[in-house]
Order: structure tokens, then sequence, then C-alpha cells
């Protein structure tokens, strides 16, 4: 029976288990499993081999490095533009808002000018009278009320009073440097250069009242200049024609010379003022033009 089973085993493939020898597969497994003992003793040597792994998977080139400088560059100019773009921005509203200040101011004189100019013209008239009458001692005689009055209404001037105000703001707190057409600034300037020459005039125009009012001070009577002013200061005609304090001839001529220069003072500033008032017209025009002013 003995020998019919292992004859049995041997056809049916089957081995016998053999003790004495050791097989491929437990070799191996008892590898893996001193292996992962190994591994697990001593951890920092996986961890090492992670560390070197992901060491070199981030490794950056220099291509990195430049996209990045790029797009930081970028971002800086970027806020560096924006920021200078409001400021321009900032500085062209602060001129606009100063040009328009300056053409109100400019209305106000050309209004101004037109009431100085008539006064100036009715100041001539009265001071031609007064020379014709000075000129004749008999018509000075008879006329007493015209010649006080002329007199003393005739070489009153007031000092032509410009609205600067924009202007003075704009030259002390240099904001011309915000007015970046230079034909605009040019012409403001030129504007405002020629106050310089009526303010000659005017102090010439006084210089000759001061002599003429001393030469009036021996022929005309205070007493009767005070008579012809009203209770709020207005000088009034008479009708009781005044004697004058002389008639000597010398005198009144003296006068009269006066009276002619003032009068020759004030033509010369007429010129000026309208010279003055055509200038600040061609001004507005430019500056509501190039600033699209209404």
């Amino acid at each position: 029976m003995e020998d019919e089973n292992k004859i049995t085993a041997s056809n049916s493939g089957e081995s016998l288990p053999d003790a004495g020898v050791t097989r491929a597969g437990d070799a191996t497994g008892e590898e893996n499993i001193t292996s992962l003992i190994t591994e697990t003793q001593n951890p920092e040597a996986d961890m090492e081999v992670h560390q070197h792994s992901h060491d070199s998977h981030g490794k950056k080139s220099w291509k990195n490095y430049f996209w990045e400088f790029l797009m930081l560059f970028l971002a800086v100019f970027c806020g560096f533009l924006a920021e200078y773009q409001l400021e321009h921005k900032i500085e062209q509203d602060r001129e606009k808002q100063f040009i328009t200040s300056l053409v109100v101011d400019l209305q106000d004189d050309t209004k101004n000018l037109e009431v100085m100019i008539i006064s100036e013209y009715a100041g001539i008239e009265m001071l031609d009278t007064l020379m014709n009458i000075l000129n004749d001692t008999e018509l000075a005689k008879q006329q007493g009320d015209q010649l006080y009055y002329t007199a003393r209404v005739g070489p009153r001037s007031q000092p032509f009073a410009n609205n600067s105000r924009t202007f003075d703001q704009l030259k002390h707190s240099g904001g011309f440097r915000l007015i970046r057409k230079a034909a605009a600034s040019n012409k403001i300037m030129e504007y405002y250069n020629l106050f310089a020459h009526i303010r000659l005039m005017e102090d010439n125009f006084n210089h000759e009242f001061d002599n003429y009012k001393r030469v009036a001070a021996k022929i005309l009577d205070p007493g009767i200049l005070r008579k012809q002013e009203a209770a709020n200061g207005e000088i009034q005609l008479g009708n009781y024609n005044p004697s004058l304090m002389t008639y000597d001839r010398v005198m009144l001529k003296e006068l009269g010379f006066h009276t002619l220069q003032m009068a020759g003072s004030r033509r010369s500033k007429i010129l000026m003022l309208e010279n003055l008032k055509k200038s600040a017209t061609l001004l507005m025009s430019h500056l509501k033009e190039q600033y699209h002013i209404n």
C-alpha cells in the first residue's frame, strides 16, 4: 500500500516538503520583512530620501526668476503710472479753476474800465470848460457858479481799482507753474504788466493836481467852496455867481496852465484804459477758447 501511495503522489506531481531545503519565496519574504523592520527602526533615512526628492522637484530656473521679477516690476510701474495720472488730473483741475477765476476777474475789470473811461471823459470836459473861463477875465466874473463847480469837480479822479485777486494768488503761491499753456501764461502777464503804465500816469496826474491846488488856494474862496457841499458830501452847482478872491490875469493863467496839464494827463490815461479794456477782452476770449469755459 505504501508503494502505491508513493506512486500516486509521484504521478499527481506533488512534492513532499523537504525540511532541509530553503525555498526561494521564503527567502524573499524574509528580506522584505527585514527591510521593513530596518525602515521602521530608522525613519530619518526615509525622510532624507523624500527631502532630496522635494528639493530636486522645487528648484527654479533663471526663467522663473525673470518672470517673477518682471511681474513685480510691472506691478510697481503700473502703480507709479496710476499715481502720476491722478496727480496730473488734480493739477489740471486746479489749473482750470484758476483760469475760470481769472476770467471772472477780467469780467469785473472790463465793467470797471467802462465806468472809469466815462468818468475820465466827463472830467476832461469840465477841465476844458474851466480853462475857457480862466482864459477870459470877464467871463470869469460872469460865470462864478460854473467856475467854482468845475474847479472843484473837474480835477477829481479816482485810480483804477482792478480785480487782481486771482493773479496775486497765482504769483505769490507759485500757481503759474500749473498753467501749462505758454501762450495763455504770456498773455496773462502782458495784461497785468499794463497796469504799471497806468499807475505812473496816475502818479503824474496827482503831482499836477498838487501844483494846481497850490495856485487855486490863492484864487478860490474857501467859504464858497464850503457852501457847495451838500449834506451827503456831493458838490452842488450854485446859482448866485460867487466872486473869486482875485481876478489877477497872471494868476488865472497860471491856474489855467495846471488845468491844461491835468486834462492832457487824463486824455493819455483814457488811451491806456481803452487799450487795457481791449486787452482784457482779448485775454478773456483766448482763455475761454483754450480752456473751454462758457
